[in-house]
């Protein structure tokens, strides 16, 4: 699909509500590509992924109110509201920290608040994304790994559900009352249980907690045990599927794209340099007969784990984002929305 024909499409009917909907319409300061066509992936069968950012009006900022989110499931796409997309960038969500970093001529709509906040990025850029970006790359070929032909034994399989969990506990501190790492302490053991060889043991000595901040962590990490529990339903249909190849170059990317904003401070989100690699797994090279991941495939992936655990080592990014100059941002946007400047 060429970006004159994308161009076309977003003008037709089909996304009128871009133009009609009370949120969207001129409120939009970047409208832009996602999925497959946004990291040069795309097949000729590929769905078109529309992803953008509006202004909160001023009454909502005004009221404290905030829309968050305008979804049209019929055309895939997702309009972020300023301030939601502010905090989602902070945390360095994997899922929309690539917004600001597509290529030039698929950012269909870019205002000059649009082409501020792209200039801005680097404010955003943290350690953080070590877990959040770079952890779900992780956690998600992990998980495909589980059940694929060579199946990793019940022990390595603990390990990695471990793993996640830590992954997710280090962005804990941000929504939940801190605790100190002893206080919740899990770890591996010998299993009592038949039928494990090993199993994840907690440690909890929590004292004065606020129950529903408790309540939230288990429930995370206890949605991670079961996802385990369930991955092997899931690959069944992505192989049945052939979309097997397509998870594992979508998550070798994600390996890619984090190591460039540990090692470069930069995101980019368009893949032009790992084109053909990218392709060539999606398109099965590394499956074998069994549409199963190959040696090769692991080696590969080993590699990059490589230089991933490298670039954290050694990246000059600061612990946390610049919230000082983030919020800086997000008022003098918010208040030229309320003096009706822009």
């Amino acid at each position: 699909m060429t970006m004159e024909s994308i161009k076309g499409q977003l003008n037709s009917k089909e996304y009128d509500f871009l133009r009609k909907n009370s949120n969207l319409g001129n409120h939009i300061i970047l409208l832009t590509l996602g999925g497959s066509h946004a990291y040069g992936m795309e097949k000729e069968d590929s769905d078109l992924d529309v992803r953008g950012i509006a202004l909160n009006s001023k009454s909502d900022i005004l009221l404290g109110k905030d829309f968050e989110e305008v979804i049209n499931m019929e055309t895939d796409t997702t309009i972020y509201s300023f301030n939601k997309m502010v905090r989602l960038l902070s945390s360095n969500n994997p899922n929309t920290i690539e917004i600001l970093g597509c290529k030039p001529e698929h950012y269909f709509q870019l205002s000059t608040i649009g082409k501020e906040l792209i200039n801005n990025r680097k404010m955003f850029l943290s350690k953080v994304c070590i877990h959040t970006f770079a952890g779900y790359a992780g956690s998600q070929l992990r998980r495909l790994e589980n059940k694929a032909a060579r199946l990793v034994d019940q022990a390595q399989n603990e390990a990695y559900v471990l793993r996640s969990i830590q992954n997710a506990r280090y962005d804990f501190k941000n929504r939940y009352l801190q605790c100190d790492d002893n206080d919740i302490k899990l770890y591996i053991d010998v299993s009592m249980q038949e039928g494990y060889e090993s199993e994840i043991y907690m440690d909890v000595c929590l004292k004065h907690y606020p129950l529903r901040d408790w309540a939230g962590m288990w429930n995370e990490m206890k949605s991670i045990v079961r996802s385990y529990d369930k991955v092997g339903k899931r690959n069944e249909n992505a192989i049945s599927h052939n979309k097997l190849g397509k998870h594992m170059a979508h998550l070798i990317r994600l390996y890619l794209m984090c190591i460039d904003i540990l090692e470069k401070e930069e995101i980019i989100t368009y893949r032009e340099k790992e084109h053909d690699l990218l392709m060539s797994i999606r398109n099965g090279k590394f499956l074998n007969e069994n549409r199963q991941p190959t040696d090769e495939f692991y080696d590969m992936l080993n590699e990059y784990e490589k230089r991933f655990d490298y670039a954290k080592e050694n990246t000059s990014l600061p612990d946390v984002p610049d919230y000082k100059r983030i919020n800086e941002f997000k008022m003098w946007v918010n208040e030229c929305v309320v003096k009706e400047e822009i």
